[in-house]
């Protein structure tokens, strides 16, 4: 098939879409302001700061996006000529969390208690209405824990407001008490097709994801009712592509955190231990392809580089282990790369992640509690 796809962004996620398309002979470009991006070597960049978006939107058949921040006025402008996936709809909701929690409501996804807060008197009511501790999160912007602040008693109330309140809106949610956090993600194709990949157990240092563990270990019963939640979302939202759904599991079942209308970082672990990857089904999907099998080769731990590289040959000399770099340089906090182990004895996935972190510059907390 010969065809383009246009992509907003050119991170690592946009680099892995484009690695995905090309066995499919399919070509990318990428809508960047970085023109060294870590996309750069797989197709053409266009520079929003060079005024190139109708350049860019003549560079391709068919759109996509790689990072949920995209301008929505681009994207409006875009679709005067051209179609994009996932739709409109779903990338204004996951804009703003007050839409994306009122979202989750109306299709009964679970969600913890929330309110929106537009002043400190809407702060003060919420620690009441609500209780404490509670989260209190700008509406739109924010990621890797940014935009954030936990209150634990009246005290902090003047603080937070201090440091969110300028972003004027906020929503405030109760603080969710749960054991661990997966993610769901799912692809939808052109047809109305589903296909849903299984869970993954995610795991953050500051923040930042720091390693996935798939499938999530005693997840038997919750795989279900996450595929339900997502196949829900995606239907409501006549979605094309790849969708993720993160989730709390609490004594009370699953928790929705928020979604995400692209791949994800908790899905890399897919180009080696899945049948077809994230990115070849959301390529195929954007391209209006038949959806490849999401089924798992074999269990799967994948981790994030984080701030600084590790020595390459240490992990290549670990069994079972697959390196992704970016082309990124180093800064602390930055996504640079990621492993994924996978040896053909799963049993020896706790040590082998013991090794890695013993190797890794940046200190993980690698979890070897991994019965499935």
């Amino acid at each position: 098939m010969d065809k383009t796809i246009g992509i907003f962004g050119g991170g690592q996620l946009g680099r892995m879409m484009a690695q995905a398309a090309l066995p499919l002979n399919i070509q990318c470009t990428f809508f960047e302001a970085s023109e060294s991006c870590p996309s750069a070597i797989l197709g053409p960049v266009f520079s929003p700061e060079k005024q190139q978006l109708n350049a860019f939107i003549n560079s391709a058949d068919v759109f996509s996006l790689e990072f949920e921040n995209t301008p929505l006025a681009q994207v409006d402008e875009l679709t005067q000529s051209k179609n994009i996936h996932p739709p409109r709809q779903a990338l204004a909701i996951a804009q703003n969390r007050l839409l994306e929690k009122n979202l989750f409501k109306q299709l009964d996804i679970p969600v913890a208690p929330f309110s929106a807060v537009s002043s400190l008197q809407d702060l003060e009511k919420a620690t009441q209405d609500l209780g404490l501790p509670i989260v209190l999160k700008t509406a739109t912007g924010g990621y890797d824990g940014k935009g954030q602040f936990v209150l634990r008693s009246v005290d902090d109330i003047a603080q937070a407001w201090a440091e969110l309140g300028p972003a004027q809106s906020l929503i405030a949610e109760s603080f969710v008490h749960f054991s661990r956090e997966v993610s769901i993600i799912a692809v939808r194709g052109q047809n109305g097709d589903v296909k849903t990949w299984p869970l993954a157990e995610n795991h953050h240092h500051h923040g930042i994801l720091s390693h996935s563990i798939v499938p999530a270990p005693n997840s038997t019963a919750l795989q279900p009712i996450a595929e339900q939640y997502i196949s829900t979302l995606l239907q409501h939202l006549d979605y094309v592509g790849v969708l993720t759904l993160e989730l709390f599991v609490t004594e009370n079942g699953l928790y929705a955190n928020e979604m995400a209308p692209r791949v994800h970082n908790s899905g890399h672990w897919s180009i080696e231990g899945a049948v077809c990857s994230q990115f070849e089904n959301h390529v195929r999907a954007v391209a209006g392809l038949p959806l490849g099998s999401t089924e798992v080769i074999k269990p799967t731990v994948m981790v994030n580089i984080i701030g600084r590289h590790p020595n390459i040959a240490d992990v290549l000399a670990l069994k079972g282990a697959h390196l992704h770099l970016y082309n990124k340089t180093e800064r602390e906090g930055r996504k640079l790369g990621h492993i994924t182990l996978m040896p053909t004895d799963e049993r020896e996935l706790p040590a082998l992640c013991h090794a890695l972190a013993q190797i890794l510059p940046e200190p993980l907390s690698l979890t070897t509690d991994m019965s499935w």
